[in-house]
């Protein structure tokens, strides 16, 4: 495989729902680990911006989309679902963070769990209909903070298996 093809595999898995930047991350590091010379800098800047490439298209049309579907018979399970889930995002947010809305957002998207990540956190923002130019810089920095601390914990899993 050439290293142009591990980026492209890199941009595209940072966009993939609940994957995201926390998949795209430990797979780079796998490989630079392994030994493919792959530049651990440009990897987190194609995964950062793989992971905010569907946001615009979340915060304006999401919602919208989720909302018609919820009634419809094959996909409306599906479509209820992420609407719960991401109203249930946005009242967690909005009670934690009354006034510092920004700073909840960022820390949401930010720590890497399950559930968390850019597309949930811009659901929450369009649902509470937060500012889209402060709800995507507080998604960036959030991915930002996401790619710190997925990549400290892959450098350590990685680089105690190939101690091993």
């Amino acid at each position: 495989m050439t290293t142009f093809t591990h980026y492209l595999i890199i941009f595209f898995i940072s966009m993939v729902p609940l994957i995201e930047l926390r998949g795209a991350i430990p797979y780079a590091i796998g490989f630079i680990t392994a030994g493919v010379p792959l530049s651990l800098p440009l990897c987190y800047v194609i995964a950062i911006i793989g992971n905010m490439v569907p946001v615009p298209l979340i915060f304006f049309f999401a919602r919208k989309v989720l909302e018609w579907g919820a009634d419809k018979p094959v996909i409306g399970r599906f479509f209820t679902f992420c609407l719960e889930k991401g109203h249930k995002g946005g009242e967690k947010l909005q009670s934690k963070a009354g006034r510092g809305l920004f700073v909840a957002l960022l820390l949401f998207v930010g720590i890497p769990l399950p559930g968390t990540g850019a597309w949930t956190g811009t659901l929450a923002a369009s649902i509470l209909d937060m500012d889209f130019k402060s709800s995507v810089i507080a998604i960036v920095l959030g991915v930002v903070l996401a790619g710190i601390i997925m990549g400290i914990l892959s450098m350590g899993v990685f680089g105690a298996i190939f101690a091993l």
